[in-house]
């Protein structure tokens, strides 16, 4: 087939641009995602994927997994996976695979984001939308490390493209869209019980659709095709509770369950600490109403946040006054709502936040298809100006790309820790906000120390272990520093110091034998301290 025949098709060199930029992200993924390290939760995951293994290849009797701490609360189905894997092919480390199903969970979701994006605004819209979550650092950064977040984020965008494909099909919605509709559903919730959220989206838009059905066909026919639309796709509840049973075992062990689950996180059960925002130690608890704004205003890449921004008004006004039919307008409700409603919850009801804006990565995938949205509407009215000025608008687009994609290159592998220009980089937002929270840096401060101890091992400790008192993540670090060495908290018999560079951990004055660094940042130190003893890895007041 020649270019000039593939380009007769509608949209096919937009779908063959996507195409193409999914392969090379995917090539990327697959090259380096044995660069993240572990970070505080690894190892609590990877347990509980052992229990749930346990569980189901016992015939559902061994049933440790549902007093786990505070795990079975959660679905563990990416924990599931990984721990089955780990089964299959004991010959690859556990953490490998965790890291390598990571990056395949994040690579189906810019895949359905960009199915989703180019249903609501064609294919340059899907490719834009795409494009956008790519260079998002949150879904980006989080996708390769994050066994609950990330998967509920994905969980989640398959759910919004579930009733999007069931709009574009109203009020008939086929078996297949069905389906897909109680494989998601049950996945969102299995997957973190907040996935009843998604049940706010479904009824703004299904509200919208009666609104407007009705001002055309009269009440009794609008409530008739909507009533007959949401049965239809009520029918995808069973296989949602059957795949919510898979994922989340405890959450069908009893019915109320789910909402035991509510319960338990509404009300905040660790006892406060402090993180960075805004410049000053903040108790979590206490964070102001702007936390969450404030971030994703500063975390986002330019683009990727004006084009958010303007997709969102553009949405609404495209939902209010278009010509679409209702059922296709009610699809831009739904993605509004999805990216908006869950940001003015929580400045509304002000819940306890930490780790930066990681509980809210589900809101990246509609936030980059409202930004589809608005790249489609530009890119449509460019077509009426000269060439030049269309070179322009798609130059303008790359280049917001390009800038984020470079700075993911010299943050590598701690692409989440990025911030926008408007807050002067990450190197402007370190002394304002938490960057290294999950701790990942400690992998590359354990390799280099290693070096240290391979140059110098005749100079150290013999007959023991060697002593590394940590501030960060300590099975982490027991697991990134290995068998030769021993992590505690006793700063005054240790041998180094091994510490993230956050707030919270104490600066010492000892020689220095591994800095981590990016972009000028410290993200990791280790010093020697043989003989300089110190009183905490903690700093003053922590």
């Amino acid at each position: 087939m020649s270019f000039l025949q593939i380009e007769r098709r509608p949209g096919a060199i937009a779908d063959a641009c996507a195409l193409v930029l999914l392969a090379a992200v995917a090539a990327v993924a697959i090259f380096t995602f044995a660069d993240y390290g572990l970070g505080w939760d690894d190892f609590t995951h990877s347990q509980y994927g052992d229990l749930l293994y346990n569980y189901f290849a016992s015939g559902l009797t061994q049933r440790k997994v549902f007093s786990f701490v505070n795990l079975y609360y959660y679905g563990g189905g990416f924990d599931l996976l990984a721990a089955s894997l780990a089964k299959a092919m004991p010959f690859f480390d556990v953490f490998d695979i965790r890291r390598l199903l990571g990056a395949l969970v994040g690579l189906a979701g810019f895949f359905i984001v960009w199915r989703t994006g180019r249903r609501l605004a064609g294919p340059w819209g899907g490719f834009a939308a795409m494009a956008l979550l790519m260079v998002c650092p949150l879904f980006y950064g989080h996708m390769f490390m994050n066994a609950k977040d990330a998967p509920f984020a994905v969980a989640v965008a398959g759910l919004i493209y579930a009733v999007v494909r069931a709009f574009d099909e109203f009020p008939n919605p086929s078996p297949r869209t069905v389906t897909l509709f109680g494989v998601f559903l049950g996945l969102s919730i299995g997957t973190r019980v907040l996935g009843l959220i998604c049940g706010v989206y479904i009824v703004a838009a299904l509200v919208f659709v009666l609104g407007a059905e009705t001002l055309r066909l009269g009440l009794k026919r609008a409530l008739g095709r909507t009533a007959w639309f949401t049965g239809l796709l009520a029918l995808g509840l069973p296989l949602a509770y059957f795949v919510l049973g898979i994922v989340w075992p405890w959450g069908v062990a009893e019915p109320l369950n789910p909402l035991v689950a509510l319960k338990y996180y509404s009300h905040f059960w660790e006892v406060p600490w402090r993180e960075m925002f805004e410049g000053r130690p903040i108790l979590v608890p206490d964070m102001p109403r702007s936390y969450v704004p404030t971030l994703f205003s500063v975390q986002m890449p330019e683009l990727f946040l004006g084009l958010a921004l303007a997709g969102a008004a553009g949405a609404i006004l495209t939902a209010l006054f278009g010509k679409d039919a209702p059922a296709r307008r009610a699809r831009l409700v739904l993605v509004f709502t999805a990216a908006a409603f869950p940001v003015l919850l929580t400045v509304t009801t002000q819940p306890v936040v930490y780790n930066g804006i990681r509980h809210f990565v589900f809101v990246t995938p509609p936030l980059a298809l409202l930004g589809g949205f608005a790249a489609a509407w530009l890119w449509e009215q460019a077509q009426r100006l000269p060439r030049l000025a269309q070179g322009a608008v798609a130059a303008t687009f790359v280049i917001g790309l390009a800038m984020p994609v470079n700075e993911f290159r010299t943050l590598h592998p701690y692409e989440y820790t990025y911030y926008n220009h408007l807050v002067g980089g990450t190197r402007g937002a370190d002394r304002l906000f938490m960057l290294d929270y999950w701790g990942l840096a400690f992998k590359q401060a354990a390799a280099e120390l290693d070096e240290y101890v391979d140059k110098h091992r005749l100079s150290l400790p013999q007959g023991r272990k060697l002593r590394v008192a940590v501030c960060g993540p300590h099975f982490a670090a027991a697991a990134e520093l290995g068998p030769r060495y021993e992590t505690t908290y006793d700063t005054k018999n240790a041998d180094f110091y091994l510490m993230l560079g956050e707030f919270y951990c104490r600066d010492v004055k000892a020689p220095q034998l591994v800095k981590i660094e990016r972009d000028g940042v410290t993200y990791a130190t280790v010093y020697d301290v043989r003989g300089r003893p110190f009183p905490s890895v903690f700093a003053d007041g922590q």
